[in-house]
C-alpha cells in the first residue's frame, strides 16, 4: 500500500512538534521577519494597525486533543506560511528557473497550469512530476491544478475526447450522468497527479448577453444549476481531486468578461439570495471545500470594493452568512478586471484581510513574485497579523491533508479507457453536445 507523505510527516510532528516549532516559528520566523513567533499558538487577534477590530479568530484550546495540522503549521516559518497563500502560474512545457524558484525559495502552495503548458499526455506527466520532485525538500505538498470544466474550457492533452458543455449536461438535467461527468473529470486529472479542479462553474445564465459564461452555465434555473453542479462536485472529490466551485457571487448576468474589464452588477442583496446565491448556498451545505471569487463590482452590496477584495462579500456574506469555512480563493489577479483598475500589490493584500486564503496568480511570474513580496512585508508590519496569518494557512493545510495530497509521481490517465467512457458520455447527450 502507498504510504502517504504527508500523513507520515503529520504524525512525526505531533511526536517531536513540541521542540522542533520553538526552533523553527520562534527562532526563524520571529528573527527572520520580525514578527513576534514566540508563542505557537494562534492566540486572541490584537487590533488592526489601523486601530479596527480584527476578525474574531478561535484561539486554540491547550485541552483539545491534539490536532496534526496544528502542530504542522507550528513548525513552519513566516516564509513558508507566505508561500502556501499563493499560487501561481508558469510558462512552457518544462521547469524553468523561474517555477524552480517559486518552489525551493518562495514554498508556493501550488501551481495553475493552461493550455500552453501541455501539449501531450508523456509531456504533462514529465513535467508535472518533475515540479513535484522539486518540492520535495518542502514541508507541505503542492496543489496542482486546472480549469478543467468540459466543453470549451479544457487543458487536456488532444490526445482526449472533449466532453460536453455544461448547457448540453443542462438540457439533458440528469443528476446521475453529472455525476459520471464529474467522475470522469476527476479520473482526467487524477492521472495526472493533478489535486484541484477549478469546476463545477454554479454560475446562473441569466443574463443571455454575458460574454464569459453562456455554455459554461447548466442553464438559467437556481435549482437546476445546483443539482447538476453539486452532481459534479461529488463526482470529482469522489476521485481525490478538490473541487472549487466557482464565480462567487455569480458571474452569470454581466455584460463584461472580467479578464477584459470589470463587470459590475447592479443587484441588491435580496436579489442574490433569491436566484445568483442559491447554488453556492447549496453547495456549501454539501461541504464545497474551496470557492472562487470572481472579480465583479456589485454597488449594492459593496460599493467600495468588487468581490474578490470585499471583506462585506467574502467574510460578512459568504462565510457569515452561508457559512462557508473553508478555503476561499481569488480569481486570477493578472486578469483586466484587477489589472486595469487596482494596483495588484495592494490588492491581494486586501484580499487576504478580506477573509481569502488563497491568491490566484495566473500569469506573470514577477507579478507573482511582486505579491509574495507585498504578503510578506504586510506581514513584517503587522497588517496581516500573525493569528490571522496562520487561520488562512491552517484552513489549506487541512484541506491538503484531508484529500492526502503528496508528492509521489503520477503514473499517467488510462487514455483509452477514458475516451471510451466520454464516448459513452457523449452518446448519451446527443446532437449538440458541444
Amino acid at each position: 500500500m502507498k504510504i502517504n507523505a504527508m500523513m507520515v510527516w503529520l504524525c512525526v510532528i505531533l511526536v517531536l512538534g513540541g521542540c522542533s516549532a520553538s526552533r523553527n516559528t520562534g527562532e526563524n520566523a520571529g528573527a527572520n521577519t520580525g514578527v513576534n513567533s514566540g508563542s505557537n499558538e494562534i492566540a486572541k487577534t490584537p487590533p488592526n494597525v489601523d486601530g479596527s477590530a480584527s476578525e474574531d479568530l478561535k484561539p486554540i484550546d491547550p485541552s483539545e486533543p491534539a490536532d496534526a495540522t496544528k502542530e504542522l503549521l507550528k513548525t513552519m516559518t513566516t516564509a513558508e506560511k507566505i508561500g502556501q497563500l499563493v499560487v501561481v502560474g508558469m510558462e512552457g512545457t518544462i521547469i524553468n528557473e523561474d517555477s524552480r524558484k517559486f518552489i525551493e525559495d518562495y514554498h508556493v502552495g501550488g501551481f495553475i497550469f493552461y493550455k500552453d503548458n501541455i501539449e501531450s499526455t508523456k509531456q504533462t506527466l514529465s513535467l508535472f512530476n518533475d515540479l513535484k520532485k522539486i518540492n520535495v525538500t518542502n514541508k507541505v505538498p503542492l496543489w496542482m491544478s486546472v480549469d478543467e470544466e468540459g466543453g470549451r474550457v479544457t487543458r487536456m492533452p488532444k490526445e482526449f475526447l472533449k466532453l460536453p458543455t455544461n448547457k448540453a449536461i443542462g438540457n439533458k438535467n440528469d443528476p446521475k450522468l453529472s455525476n459520471e461527468i464529474g467522475q470522469v473529470l476527476g479520473r482526467e486529472l487524477q492521472g495526472f497527479g493533478l489535486n484541484m479542479d477549478f469546476a463545477p462553474v454554479l454560475d446562473i445564465n441569466s443574463n443571455p448577453n454575458n460574454p464569459v459564461i453562456g455554455d459554461r452555465s447548466f442553464g438559467n434555473q437556481a435549482k437546476l444549476v445546483s443539482e447538476l453542479g453539486i452532481a459534479t462536485m461529488k463526482g470529482i472529490e469522489s476521485q481525490g481531486v478538490v473541487p472549487v466551485i466557482k464565480h462567487f457571487p455569480g458571474h452569470g448576468d454581466t455584460s463584461v468578461d472580467s479578464h477584459i474589464g470589470l463587470p459590475v452588477v447592479e443587484k441588491n442583496l435580496e436579489r442574490l439570495r433569491q436566484l445568483e446565491l442559491v447554488p453556492f448556498q447549496d453547495a456549501i451545505n454539501e461541504q464545497a471545500e474551496v470557492v472562487m471569487i470572481a472579480h465583479l463590482l456589485m454597488p449594492k452590496v459593496d460599493p467600495d470594493a468588487p468581490a474578490s477584495l470585499s471583506k462585506k462579500v467574502i467574510t460578512d456574506l459568504l462565510r457569515d452568512e452561508l457559512g462557508f469555512d473553508g478555503i476561499v480563493m481569488t480569481d486570477d489577479m493578472t486578469m483586466g478586471a484587477i489589472g486595469e483598475n487596482y494596483d495588484l500589490q495592494k490588492a491581494s493584500v486586501q484580499t487576504v484581510l478580506a477573509g481569502t486564503n488563497i491568491v490566484l496568480i495566473g500569469h506573470d511570474a514577477l507579478k507573482g513574485k511582486l505579491v509574495i513580496q507585498a504578503l510578506t512585508d504586510a506581514v513584517n508590519h503587522g497588517k496581516i497579523s500573525e493569528d490571522v496569518l496562520n487561520n488562512r494557512v491552517y484552513a489549506i493545510l487541512k484541506v491538503k491533508e484531508k484529500y492526502g495530497l503528496t508528492n509521489d509521481p503520477a503514473k499517467g490517465p488510462d487514455v483509452q479507457s477514458l475516451n471510451s467512457d466520454i464516448q459513452q458520455i457523449l452518446n448519451k447527450v446527443g446532437n449538440g453536445n458541444q
